[in-house]
C-alpha cells in the first residue's frame, strides 16, 4: 500500500498567504516542524491516501491511488496531483483505431532536445489540408490514455483532422506533468512551448495539413500549458481549449502554483494577440479551483466589442451546465466557458476508459472540436 506524508492544506495557505514559504514547504514535504513551531502547529507524520475521488471525479480500480500531492523523491519537488491528471496505477491501451486510420508514433527533435509524440491520421485522408488539434495529456498520463478518455481520435475519424498527442516525459517531471508554473517554461523559445509548437508543425509538414488551422487543448498541466502557448505561439495556434487548466502567468514558482490552484490568481491580459478560447471546468474541482476558468477568460477578454451570451442546460445524464459566450456582431464565439455545476477534476464527456473523465458532462471533445473549426488563424 501506497504512503504519503498528511497534508494539511488549510495550514499551506495560511502560512503562503502569511509570506512563510520556507514553513508551507516544509508543511509540503512532511518534513518535521522547525523547533520554534508549536506542537498545535504540528502535522500528523504519516496517513494512508487510499480513497474515493471526490464527486464528479473518476474512480479507479481497487489499486487505484488518489493522492492529495505526489512527492518526487529523486528531486524533493512537492508536485501536485493534478498538476493535472491524478495518479491511476493501471496501464491504459490504445484505443482502438478503425480500418484505414493510424495511430503512429514519432519523435520531434530540435537543439534542445527530443520528444515522442503519438498522431493520430483519420481513415479516407489523402492529400487535402486536413486541420490539426494538438493535445496536451494532464499528469500521470500518456498519449493512449489520454486519448481514451477524450475521445478526440472518435471526434477526428467523424470530423476529418488530424490529432497529435506529445509525451512529457518523466525526465522532464517526475509526474509527467508539463511545467506550466515554471516561469522558464513560459516563454517562447528553448522550452517546452517550443518543443509543442515544434510538434505542430512538424504534423503540418509531414501531412501537408492546413497551417491556418491549428488548435491545442489540455486538461489541467495540460490546459494551464495550452494557455501558456496561446501567449506564447499565437502565429501558430488558431484557437486553444482549457479545460480544468489555469491561466498563462497564474504562477512563476511552486508557492504561486499552489496559492492559483487553490484560490486563483489575478493575471495581466497579455499584450500580444487574443487567441480565441474555450474553457471547460468543474464548479466542484477540489484540485484547480473554478476561479482559474475567469481569469483564463478575463485574460484573453478585449476590453471591448465583444457581445456577451449565456446560457443555461443539462445533459441526459443530469448534469446541469451554463455556457457562456463572447462574440462578434456576425455571431461567431471568440470566447466561450462552459462551468459544469457538480463536476470535480475530470475531463467532460470523456470515457471511462481513460483516466480522469467525468461521462455525466457535455462532450467537451466535440465541442471544442466544434469551436476550433469555426477558426482559422489570419
Amino acid at each position: 500500500m501506497t504512503m504519503f506524508p498528511k497534508i494539511d492544506m488549510r495550514e499551506v495557505t495560511r502560512l503562503t498567504r502569511a509570506g512563510k514559504l520556507a514553513e508551507a514547504v516544509r508543511q509540503l514535504q512532511g518534513r518535521e516542524p522547525a523547533r520554534d513551531e508549536t506542537p498545535e502547529a504540528r502535522p500528523s507524520r504519516w496517513t494512508r491516501l487510499i480513497g474515493s475521488a471526490a464527486p464528479g471525479e473518476a474512480k479507479g480500480d481497487a489499486r487505484s491511488v488518489r493522492a492529495k500531492w505526489a512527492f518526487s523523491h529523486l528531486t524533493q519537488t512537492v508536485v501536485p496531483p493534478a498538476f493535472a491528471g491524478g495518479a491511476t496505477l493501471r496501464r491504459t491501451p490504445a484505443p482502438p483505431t478503425p480500418e484505414g486510420a493510424r495511430f503512429e508514433n514519432r519523435t520531434f527533435a530540435q537543439s534542445s532536445g527530443s520528444r515522442t509524440y503519438k498522431v493520430y491520421v483519420p481513415g479516407g485522408h489523402v492529400d487535402q489540408p486536413l486541420p490539426v488539434v494538438v493535445m496536451l495529456h494532464g499528469c500521470t498520463q500518456d498519449p493512449d490514455d489520454f486519448a481514451a478518455g477524450t475521445r478526440m481520435n472518435e471526434v477526428a475519424e467523424e470530423q476529418k483532422f488530424l490529432v497529435a498527442y506529445p509525451r512529457q516525459p518523466q525526465s522532464a517531471n517526475l509526474q509527467k506533468c508539463w511545467n506550466w508554473f515554471d516561469a522558464g517554461q513560459q516563454r517562447r523559445e528553448g522550452g517546452e512551448p517550443s518543443a509543442i509548437a515544434g510538434i505542430a508543425r512538424e504534423v503540418v509538414a509531414e501531412f501537408g495539413a492546413d497551417p491556418a488551422r491549428v488548435y491545442v487543448a489540455g486538461l489541467s498541466a495540460g490546459g494551464a500549458a495550452a494557455a501558456v502557448l496561446a501567449a506564447t505561439w499565437p502565429d501558430v495556434f488558431a484557437a486553444v481549449g482549457v479545460h480544468s487548466g489555469l491561466a498563462c502567468g497564474a504562477a512563476r514558482d511552486m508557492p504561486s502554483a499552489f496559492a492559483a490552484m487553490g484560490g486563483g490568481a489575478v493575471v495581466a491580459r497579455h499584450g500580444g494577440p487574443l487567441v480565441p478560447t474555450i474553457v471547460f471546468h468543474g464548479d466542484a474541482d477540489r484540485t484547480v479551483n473554478a476561479v482559474n476558468a475567469d481569469q483564463v477568460i478575463a485574460q484573453n477578454l478585449p476590453e471591448a466589442g465583444l457581445r456577451r451570451t449565456t446560457t443555461h442546460g443539462q445533459t441526459p445524464s443530469g448534469m446541469r451546465f451554463t455556457r457562456t459566450t463572447y462574440g462578434d456582431a456576425s455571431g461567431v464565439s471568440t470566447l466561450e466557458q462552459w462551468a459544469l455545476h457538480g463536476a470535480g477534476h475530470a475531463w467532460s464527456g470523456g470515457s471511462v476508459e481513460g483516466s480522469y473523465t467525468d461521462p455525466r458532462g457535455p462532450d467537451a471533445s466535440r465541442e471544442m472540436a466544434r469551436f476550433f473549426l469555426s477558426h482559422r488563424r489570419g
